[in-house]
């Protein structure tokens, strides 16, 4: 089974680190054009820098630009030009106790995980559907269904993500064009390092951090590790090709098993 894009533009949002980097290693490997998008230029740059030396001869394109607001947006969309394969991949997380969580934070967590998403599928969704072929690809999380207690903003965004993903796919229904979420497990990015640190013991060597975080704070999960990048990657690199073309409006766990379900 060999996956093959290309000839398509893919932007991957939130691409200069942790899993929307690995995605986007993942899609220009399959031959597709990235568009790599970040804040900032420069971090940009970097990332494009970096993905080069992992997948040399492939068109990368730097797509710079806020897509929380509108004005950014549009920004990275016109770097981008035409959209094939949207993944988003931007998302906001941290702990919070839960009474103590304003509405301004709550705002900001539903205006980067969903609404940025929203604004970016609405923005290319038509095309996709006027040329016959096109996927959409939210990176959800396993939060959206197992809230955890301390970081219910997050585990909310990332359920109304979930609806987003189903109520889009219905659009696109009959088009060609797929939405899918991909439900993302415990997974170790840079900012997860972070996190990890938050909660257990900052003294601990990784391995041993990591270890504790998963028996006291992720105990469900069948992998008992973070999931690497690349493994969720891989899988969005599968949704992304033609070989997928039967899922749409679908949560596709990559989530160690740390979900207790039988079904997806």
């Amino acid at each position: 089974m060999r996956i093959d894009l290309s000839g398509s533009t893919a932007l991957v949002t939130g691409s200069t680190q942790g899993i929307g980097m690995a995605v986007a290693a993942a899609l220009a490997d399959a031959g597709a054009r990235v568009a790599i998008n970040g804040r900032r230029p420069e971090r940009v740059a970097e990332a494009i820098g970096s993905l080069r030396d992992r997948v040399p001869e492939r068109e990368l394109v730097a797509a710079p630009g806020d897509v929380t607001t509108e004005r950014g947006a549009a920004a990275v969309l016109s770097a981008a030009a035409e959209v094939d394969v949207l993944v988003n991949s931007l998302g906001l997380f941290g702990s919070a106790p839960a009474l103590e969580i304003s509405d301004e934070e709550w705002r900001r967590y539903f205006d980067t995980n969903v609404l940025s998403a929203v604004r970016l599928i609405r923005a290319t969704l038509p095309d996709m559907i006027r040329r016959g072929w096109g996927r959409v690809l939210n990176i959800a999380s396993d939060s959206a269904l197992a809230i955890p207690a301390e970081m219910i903003h997050y585990g909310a965004s990332k359920t109304a993500l979930l609806a987003v993903t189903r109520g889009f796919a219905k659009e696109a229904a009959g088009t060609g064009v797929t939405v899918n979420s991909v439900v993302a497990g415990p997974t170790h990015t840079r900012g997860v390092e972070d996190f990890v640190y938050e909660l257990v013991d900052r003294d601990l060597p990784w391995d041993e951090a990591q270890h504790e975080f998963m028996i006291r704070h992720r105990p469900m999960s069948l992998l008992q590790r973070l999931i690497e990048p690349e493994e969720i990657a891989n899988m969005v690199a599968y949704l992304s090709s033609p070989l997928a073309s039967a899922t749409t409006g679908a949560a596709v766990r990559v989530d160690g098993g740390y979900i207790d379900s039988i079904v997806p």
